[in-house]
């Protein structure tokens, strides 16, 4: 991902997380794969009921404050109310923050839901499985050349790496 994004002036990264009872947590911006990948692998699942909905507000509340270019989701499920989360998503929609959402599994709301939340924020909706880690650092690569250089980056990484933009470009219209 910061390969892509180094190629077009660099990519500042922000972790954000929920797990457990109420937790929420984000990390500092960073431009380094290793201290983001240090970050990820410092993450520890609890059990817990989604935050979506608070993940997207937050997500709102950092585009009024300063320039975001793109919200990054993965997720699995999503126990929240669906009309609460898509009414957060709109809000970025009509912030003009995509959400480019990549779904593990075949949970039956979050199958609903989550090509809402991309088509709400004029993101993209991709699904993956554990099979497919290939897939998804392409995937992240392609929303890394976006935010940084935008629909034409996303073209011509897409062009470079196997078309995988191509997933991406049809739904962000």
């Amino acid at each position: 991902m910061f390969l892509a994004a180094d190629a077009l002036g660099g990519l500042e990264v922000r972790l954000g997380f929920y797990r457990g009872f109420d937790e929420f947590k984000v990390s500092q911006w960073t431009s380094n794969g290793r201290d983001l990948s240090r970050l990820m692998g410092s993450v520890r699942c609890l059990a817990g009921r989604t935050q979506i909905d608070r993940l997207l507000r937050y997500a709102g509340d950092q585009c009024r404050e300063s320039k975001v270019d793109a919200v990054v989701f993965v997720g699995d499920c999503c126990e929240e109310d669906v009309d609460q989360v898509g009414h957060a998503a709109g809000q970025l929609g009509l912030l003009g923050l995509p959400v480019f959402v990549f779904q593990e599994g075949s949970d039956r709301t979050a199958n609903q839901l989550f090509p809402q939340i991309a088509k709400l924020t004029r993101g993209a909706y991709c699904k993956f499985d554990h099979t497919s880690p290939v897939q998804l650092k392409r995937l992240l690569g392609a929303v890394a050349a976006y935010a940084a250089g935008g629909r034409d980056a996303l073209l011509r990484y897409g062009n470079t790496n196997g078309g995988i933009a191509a997933l991406l470009t049809n739904q962000m219209k």
